[in-house]
C-alpha cells in the first residue's frame, strides 16, 4: 500500500477517521489550524468548502503537517507523514449544509439578552467587535448550522442558502487538486444530482474518492440505488454518508444515535462501497458502534480481520459488513476551539500580528491541539489496535 492511497487502507481496515470543517466554513486561519492539528493527529480526509482560498488554506496545513511528522512521532503520535485525502463538498439542491445566518444588528433592542451570540458554536456572532468595530455575523465563520434562529426573541434571523454551480465550480474545484468530492443530496433530487455529476464527471478520472451525503427520508435506499446507477461505474473508492442529525455532534452524546441508526439501515442495504456516519457523531459514537458490534473486528478474531481480502479498495464493489468509518465535524471543530482562541486572542494582542497567525508558530498550542485531536482520531484507530 503507497502513501498515496494510506487513507483507502484505513476505508479497508474499518478505522477511516474525516474532519469535516465544515461546507460554508471559510474562516481560512481556522481551517489552516484545524486540517493541521488533525493531520497530525492521523485524520484519513480533511473535508472543506468548495472554495478555492479554503482549499489553499487547506493544503497549506497539509504541507506543514507532512514537515512536521518528525517531530509528531517524537512527541508519541503515530504519523508518518502520509497526507490525508483532501475533499470538498457540492450540493445540488438546497441543504443546511450549504446556508450562512443573516441579521441587522441595527434592529436589535438594546435589552435584548443576546442569547444567539451565547449559542453559536462558531463564534460567529459579535456585538461591537473590538478588532474590526463590527455587529452581527462574521459570514466566513457561520456554517450554518441554524441555532440562533430559534433563540431570538424577535424572529429577526434569517438565513441565506446557495448553491453549487456546476458549470463554475466544478472545472475550478477540480483543477486545484483536491483528492475527493462529496456531493449533499437528498431523496426526489435525481435530476439535479445528474446535472451536478455530468458537470463533474470530465474530472472524476483523476479523483480516489467520491462520497455520498444524504438524510434519511421515504425511499431514501432507492433513491441511493438510482444516484449509483448514474455514477457507475466508477474508478475511485464510494463513501455512502449516511447524515443522521448535521451539525450536531457537539450538543450532547445522544445525537450520535440518529447517526449510527442510519448507518445500520443502509449497511443492511449491501449498495457497492463502504459506510461512514456523520451528522451528530462525538466522542460516544465509536462506543456506541463498537457495543452494537458494528465495527470491523480486528485481526484474528474472526471473520472480517485485517489479513483478509475481503474486497478490493477501488472501488469495493462487494459492500463490507461493517461501518468502514466515522466523519466528525462540530464537535471535532468545537473540541478544538480553546486552543484557537487562544491563538486568536495573541494576535490581537500582539502588536507584530503576523507574530501568532499560524499555528504552527505557538509550539505549545500547536502540540496542546494536537494532543485533543488525537483524543478524538485515536478512538476509531485504537480498534484495529487491539
Amino acid at each position: 500500500m503507497t502513501d498515496l492511497f494510506a487513507p483507502l487502507q484505513s476505508l479497508k481496515q474499518g478505522d477511516w477517521f474525516k474532519l469535516i470543517c465544515g461546507a460554508s466554513f471559510q474562516h481560512l486561519p481556522a481551517v489552516r489550524s484545524l486540517t493541521l492539528a488533525y493531520t497530525l493527529a492521523g485524520a484519513d480526509c480533511i473535508d472543506v468548502a468548495a472554495d478555492p482560498a479554503v482549499i489553499a488554506a487547506a493544503q497549506a496545513g497539509l504541507q506543514v503537517a507532512k514537515s512536521l511528522a518528525t517531530d509528531a512521532q517524537k512527541r508519541g503520535f503515530d504519523y508518518k507523514g502520509n497526507l490525508p485525502f483532501l475533499m470538498v463538498s457540492l450540493n445540488d439542491g438546497e441543504d443546511p449544509h450549504f446556508r450562512k445566518a443573516e441579521f441587522n444588528p441595527t434592529k436589535c433592542p438594546t435589552e435584548c439578552p443576546r442569547p444567539c451570540e451565547r449559542i453559536c458554536p462558531a463564534q460567529a456572532i459579535v456585538f461591537n467587535n473590538v478588532k474590526e468595530n463590527f455587529s452581527g455575523v462574521i459570514s466566513e465563520k457561520c456554517y450554518g448550522c441554524g441555532r440562533c434562529i430559534p433563540v431570538c426573541p424577535y424572529s429577526i434571523i434569517d438565513t441565506s442558502s446557495y448553491m453549487s454551480t456546476p458549470g463554475a465550480i466544478a472545472p475550478l474545484v477540480m483543477s486545484t487538486g483536491v483528492d475527493a468530492v462529496e456531493i449533499h443530496t437528498k431523496v426526489g433530487r435525481l435530476t439535479e444530482f445528474e446535472q451536478l455529476w455530468q458537470a463533474i464527471s470530465p474530472w472524476a478520472a483523476q479523483l480516489k474518492l467520491v462520497a455520498i451525503s444524504c438524510p434519511d427520508g421515504e425511499g431514501m435506499i432507492d433513491y441511493l440505488r438510482a444516484v449509483y446507477e448514474l455514477i457507475a461505474p466508477l474508478k475511485s473508492a464510494l463513501i455512502w454518508q449516511t447524515d443522521g442529525r448535521p451539525m450536531s455532534g457537539d450538543i450532547g452524546d445522544g445525537t450520535t444515535i440518529a447517526a449510527v441508526k442510519l448507518g445500520q439501515k443502509v449497511l443492511a442495504a449491501k449498495l457497492p462501497g463502504y459506510v461512514q456516519l456523520a451528522g451528530g457523531t462525538n466522542s460516544y459514537t465509536v462506543a456506541k458502534l463498537k457495543a452494537m458490534g458494528l465495527l470491523k473486528e480486528a485481526e484474528g478474531q474472526g471473520a472480517g480481520g485485517r489479513g483478509e481480502e475481503i474486497f478490493p479498495l477501488l472501488p469495493a464493489p462487494c459492500p463490507p459488513s461493517f461501518i468502514s468509518g466515522v466523519a466528525y465535524g462540530s464537535y471535532a471543530r468545537v473540541l478544538l476551539s480553546p486552543i484557537l482562541e487562544q491563538l486568536e486572542n495573541k494576535e490581537v494582542n500582539n502588536t507584530n500580528v503576523q507574530a501568532n497567525l499560524r499555528l504552527e508558530e505557538n509550539d505549545v498550542l500547536l502540540w496542546q491541539a494536537v494532543k485533543l485531536a488525537h483524543s478524538l482520531v485515536s478512538q476509531i484507530k485504537s480498534q484495529q489496535e487491539r
